[in-house]
């Protein structure tokens, strides 16, 4: 099996959002119209804008823990971000 960790982020909103799961296209269903609560729900649409693959769960749930540290916030608001503004993927 195979685990993604993703980035989202709501241009309404300038928020993001880093999870990790086993099946990203429903993951992302859920996040922009399936759920009725949780935090995603309130700052939707989201795009995502990063993903990365992993072969075991441990290993996803290791990326996802750094994202969310503040140097992964960091890496993701000076980077991730920057660079898919340049390229017309978000707006500025």
């Amino acid at each position: 099996m195979i685990f993604s960790v993703y980035i989202l982020y709501s241009e309404t909103h300038k928020k993001t959002y880093v999870g990790y799961t086993s099946n990203l296209i429903n993951r992302i269903a859920s996040h922009n119209s399936l759920a009725t609560k949780g935090y995603t729900v309130a700052y939707r649409p989201w795009k995502v804008i990063h993903v990365e693959y992993f072969q075991s769960k441990t290993e996803a749930l290791i990326r996802e823990k750094a994202l969310k540290s503040g140097k992964g916030r960091e890496y993701i608001k000076n980077e991730i971000i920057p660079f898919m503004k340049e390229v017309g993927f978000i707006s500025a």
